[in-house]
């Protein structure tokens, strides 16, 4: 339950002043109120009809959930939480208006102008029903990643020792490559995927999906999946990317996601490392600029960010190789990509704070496809609450070399 303390630490704020934040779900729409009430551990929610719970700034949080729905929701589980039922639809009108405060601030999963399409999941026809409650609708966005998008103690130190051991899996990957080119034979993108995934199984961690291990012209696709029906094998000479993620088993825990690139040669190409050193700088600019104003105590948004590192990378002439945002957020939860704040103001403009406890990636990439390769950089960043954002992860300063 320590989420919704947070929540109305939050809302007390002087500087945030909400009355309430109400939890809209239908039929899973709204993966917060999953996270803010897990069920029972290996227990799957499957709610099929309206379901909410309103935090108000002080006091009890109130859950309404359907008669049918209702056995989801045990009080004796969620003792922090008054538990009541509805069955008609005059009784959830009812139980907004008894609840909601007249002429209120209540956050919602509501994006005005659809700015952020991750916080927005709340249809309009509901917004429209509360603001007749006489309430007055604001974004929950920062008040969101200010409570299921901030790390614990223990979060942190399992996301740094998984950081450790991927980073030493990335190593290791590299190092097969470069085996495999001293003994005279290639060795396929798909293979290098197989060793990644199973020495995250062996040092104990979890991924979902990928690694990309990607060569040369593949590296210019951000998303590309090696795929053993289409074997593409690494040869000497070759450039390589290689994007890889894992985590410390448990929702709770948070992701390692790093990105780094090799060459299969005893040095990179000119035209790579001129255009490695420019997103490393794009990387490290996003970086700085975090921590000056947290140095300054001034608040820095996600689109701030994201312009710090696109600039560098517009200024050198290949905003051209633009393909997505600076980076995601790291929370926990099952999502590599988290529910906080995003370095973005390309695809959105994510306009929520960088708030302390929580965490993101800084990834600048440019894609040349018509040049034949892309670069990634990709380290991960925890705004630690009293040392301000902090790298939790390896940086790479120059390609590595595989020749």
């Amino acid at each position: 339950m320590q989420h919704l303390a947070a929540a109305q630490m939050y809302m007390s704020r002087p500087d945030v002043a909400l009355d309430g934040w109400l939890i809209y779900d239908f039929r899973g729409s709204n993966a917060l109120l999953t996270r803010l009430l897990p069920p029972e551990a290996g227990a799957k929610r499957w709610t099929t009809r309206r379901v909410a719970m309103y935090i108000p700034r002080t006091g009890t949080p109130h859950l309404l959930v359907h008669e049918i729905d209702s056995g989801q929701f045990p009080p004796e589980r969620y003792p922090a939480v008054r538990v009541s039922r509805f069955l008609s639809w005059p009784q959830w009108h009812a139980w907004l208006k008894e609840t909601l405060p007249p002429g209120g601030r209540v956050a919602m999963e509501y994006s005005p102008g659809a700015a952020l399409p991750v916080n927005g999941v709340v249809d309009a026809g509901t917004v429209e029903l509360v603001r007749s409650c006489g309430a007055d609708v604001v974004s929950s966005a920062d008040l969101a990643q200010a409570t299921v998008a901030a790390w614990s103690p223990e979060a942190v130190a399992e996301h740094r020792r998984a950081s450790e051991l991927v980073n030493g899996i990335k190593d290791r990957a590299f190092a097969a490559i470069a085996k495999a080119h001293r003994e005279g034979r290639a060795i396929a993108e798909h293979e290098v995927a197989d060793l990644v995934r199973a020495e995250f199984a062996s040092a104990g961690l979890q991924s979902p999906d990928g690694p990309v291990v990607a060569v040369n012209g593949h590296a210019a696709d951000p998303h590309y999946e090696p795929l053993a029906s289409r074997p593409q094998p690494i040869r000497p000479g070759d450039w390589v990317l290689l994007d890889l993620w894992a985590r410390v088993p448990g929702e709770q825990h948070i992701f390692s996601d790093i990105t780094w690139v090799a060459c299969c040669s005893p040095r990179p190409k000119a035209r790579h490392a001129e255009v490695f050193a420019v997103v490393a700088a794009a990387r490290d600019a996003a970086l700085h600029l975090a921590q000056q104003r947290w140095r300054e105590r001034r608040p820095v948004r996600g689109w701030e960010l994201d312009d710090a590192a696109r600039s560098v990378i517009e200024r050198a002439g290949l905003g051209h190789g633009l393909r997505h945002r600076t980076g995601h957020s790291l929370s926990p939860g099952p999502l590599v990509h988290g529910l906080g704040m995003n370095l973005d103001n390309l695809e959105t403009r994510d306009t929520r704070l960088m708030l302390p406890g929580t965490g993101f990636t800084i990834e600048p990439g440019v894609y040349l496809p018509e040049e034949h390769f892309g670069i990634r950089s990709e380290i991960n960043v925890f705004v630690d609450p009293q040392a301000g954002p902090m790298v939790t992860s390896q940086t790479q300063s120059e390609p590595v070399v595989l020749g």
